[in-house]
């Protein structure tokens, strides 16, 4: 790449500032400012913006100007200013950003686990023998998809098959599966293990029963 073509790099600013800083040592105060190339010039040139050929035609006048070599420095400060700031405000955004990543993906990971296993506990819960919900009870809490499924049956129940079902308000059939109970230190639950999804969400009634008895009724809400 042709130097001349693009703005000068971090070793030909060296070299200039080289040659400011001859100029102020030696104190050229220039009081008039003759022959100084305009506030133009030094802003393109402390920003590295001017090409290196342009810069060379100024680096005489610049190295015999002290007025010219304290403007340089401000702006030079000036451009460091502005470009600390930047690099603040990318690594902070960085920051936000992985920050922001992070916290989705623990989301995203606990609501997995979370809709991988669901319990629903009956153990002090009153069945209703028909589909009509227990208004006296608040309703159990479900989410639509799960790939397992524990349910804590009311105290007494026997071991054995069991069947459960999901049903909407009108008797439509949401979800139909079974599964085998087992007594584990007073306590009879019934799990259930493949991948279930519920098209919708809302409340609805949770249906068990040990066959041939009847069906149990419990109010259920969808998330």
């Amino acid at each position: 790449m042709n130097l001349n073509a693009r703005g000068y790099s971090a070793a030909d600013e060296k070299r200039i500032l080289d040659a400011l800083g001859r100029g102020l040592l030696k104190e050229f105060p220039n009081p008039e400012r003759s022959e100084c190339p305009g506030l133009d010039v030094l802003k393109r040139v402390a920003s590295r913006t001017m090409p290196l050929a342009e810069v060379e035609r100024w680096l005489d006048h610049l190295g015999s100007c002290s007025p010219c070599y304290r403007d340089f420095t401000e702006l030079r400060k000036v451009r460091e200013a502005k470009r600390r700031r930047t690099l603040f405000a990318v690594a902070a955004g960085i920051l936000v950003v992985i920050g922001t990543a992070g916290w989705v993906l623990i989301q995203q990971h606990n609501e997995t686990v979370l809709s991988q296993a669901a319990v629903l506990d009956l153990r002090n819960r009153s069945a209703s023998r028909s589909p009509e919900q227990n208004l006296g009870e608040p309703p159990l809490e479900l989410r639509r998809r799960f790939s397992q499924l524990n349910i804590y049956l009311p105290l007494g129940s026997p071991e054995g098959a069991y069947e459960v079902r999901i049903v909407t308000t009108d008797g439509d059939t949401l979800l139909n599966i079974g599964g085998t109970a087992r007594l584990d230190d007073g306590i009879t639950s019934l799990q259930m293990t493949g991948k279930a999804s519920v098209a919708r969400h809302g409340q609805c009634t949770m249906q068990i029963r040990k066959p041939p008895a009847e069906w149990s009724s419990y109010p259920l809400v969808l998330r």
